[in-house]
């Protein structure tokens, strides 16, 4: 059973990911609903996809939004897929004749997970205070806490550097802003 599968409530320890596309309200004004909505789910299928291929999960998407797991042995593997998928989110949207970008943040920690909602509308979902950081990293491309990098392997570590204040680690070939 993979680990999103179980419908247990624990507490488990996994790389979480929040990724927001800049410029959505913009891109959203010059298409017509039925034609966000394509685009949308153009975006949800290849990302969900490679997210997947590499045994991580996606919680969910909200709009522009998408919220990502990876359990604790896939650390590494996780980081560096959404460290190429920024790239190739970016590359897509500059396809599509617009100037947006996808700006992800990444975190390890505890967080509390399992099935939760109604009776009958039960999901996968994570919840916490780690959660909550990942969600308040401060990026302007693609970051990383402190508590993730020390959790990767030296080769993986080799694809970051630092960044402060305050301190992240952003990828090699990315200009501090």
């Amino acid at each position: 059973m993979k680990f999103f599968e179980n419908p247990e409530v624990r507490e488990e320890n996994l790389l979480i990911c929040f990724s927001d596309l800049t410029n959505f309200v913009k891109i959203a004004k010059k298409m017509t609903d039925l034609e966000l909505y394509d685009f949308l789910q153009e975006f949800y299928s290849f990302y969900h996809k490679a997210v997947e291929e590499k045994g991580g999960f996606v919680v969910k998407f909200m709009g522009d939004s998408a919220l990502v797991v990876f359990p604790e042995d896939k650390v590494d593997e996780g980081v560096l897929l959404l460290k190429v998928l920024k790239t190739k989110v970016d590359d897509w949207i500059r396809s599509k004749g617009e100037n947006g970008r996808l700006i992800v943040k990444v975190h390890f920690g505890k967080v509390v997970c399992g099935f939760s909602g109604t009776k009958n509308n039960k999901k996968f979902d994570v919840f916490g205070d780690e959660v909550n950081k990942a969600a308040m990293l401060q990026s302007k491309g693609f970051a990383t806490s402190v508590e993730l990098f020390r959790k990767l392997k030296k080769e993986t570590r080799t694809h970051f550097k630092k960044h402060t204040p305050p301190i992240t680690y952003i990828p090699v070939e990315h200009q501090h802003r």
